[in-house]
């Protein structure tokens, strides 16, 4: 028995967390800790067991042949079927060399079709300036070129060749008669001088069928050639002038006209006259009588 005037003492539990329970609360109030089990644990788990199930080597074979079907499915349907190819602004050998150059054949799948490959492989052709590639409704790969227009034959070491305005090559030549009707321009480095060299040609129509054509000497200048042999030889700066100075004389002396082999232009001043050796030794011969 407990005397009535003793209180019995209970001891109360403490109702604060423990240390590693207010640890985790505190964890779990943490937005990216959060997430991570939101979103992480999930990911973690598809991808281990995907991992799983593509460890069979069959499996993955299965998925690769379902994905080539349906991509093959939708690649190959009529609509994107490329049945034949049209090219416009290019006859006769260039748009046999642009067909060369792509053999392709048909019908085939837009998709497998690099438009700008096709474009770049067309534009490197000698002969073409610009080129446009695009698929037109029907199926039809339409090329549209731009050639390169030759405006002169261009002798050099190798051979003819035909330039257009800028002195790109066009195409080569087997002989000078091919192309009668375009002037003739010949030395190093003449191709990249075309615009003067038909300007200077242009200005020597005035001696008419005599002209054979214009020749870089040097890669500095050019000289004029004639018919018999004759050159007139123009100046680095300013030829043009010099030339129709010649034409002047011819008109009022005949320089040209007489045996005469060279015209030296190249001191605009002091013009000198080279005779054929023939047409000198007579002339020292009619001297000394």
């Amino acid at each position: 028995m407990w005397p009535l005037n003793t209180v019995k003492k209970t001891q109360r539990a403490d109702p604060a967390p423990s240390r590693w329970a207010w640890r985790m609360q505190r964890l779990m109030l943490t937005p990216g800790f959060r997430l991570a089990l939101r979103a992480g644990v999930p990911f973690c788990l598809t991808l281990m067991a995907g991992t799983i199930y593509l460890a069979d080597e069959g499996r993955r074979g299965a998925i690769a042949q379902a994905v080539a079907d349906a991509r093959a499915s939708i690649e190959e349907r009529p609509e994107f079927m490329v049945k034949l190819m049209a090219i416009d602004g290019a006859e006769g050998a260039l748009a046999a060399e642009i067909r060369a150059s792509m053999p392709l054949e048909f019908p085939q799948s837009s998709f497998d079709l690099d438009l700008p490959v096709l474009r770049s492989r067309i534009t490197e052709l000698p002969g073409v300036r610009t080129a446009n590639v695009r698929i037109k409704p029907g199926g039809i790969l339409h090329i549209d070129v731009t050639p390169r227009v030759p405006v002169a034959v261009w002798r050099n070491d190798d051979g003819l060749a035909l330039v257009d305005e800028a002195g790109a090559h066009v195409s080569t030549v087997n002989a000078r008669a091919d192309h009668p009707s375009l002037p003739l321009i010949a030395g190093e480095g003449a191709q990249m001088h075309v615009p003067q060299a038909l300007t200077l040609l242009r200005a020597a129509a005035a001696l008419g069928e005599r002209v054979r054509g214009v020749v870089r000497m040097g890669e500095r200048r050019w000289d004029v050639v004639l018919d018999r042999d004759q050159r007139i030889m123009l100046p680095e700066v300013n030829p043009l002038p010099a030339l129709e100075r010649v034409i002047a004389l011819e008109r009022a002396q005949e320089v040209l006209t007489r045996d005469v082999a060279m015209v030296d232009m190249r001191q605009g001043q002091r013009p000198t006259i080279r005779m054929n050796p023939d047409a000198n030794e007579a002339w020292w011969q009619a001297k000394t009588k």
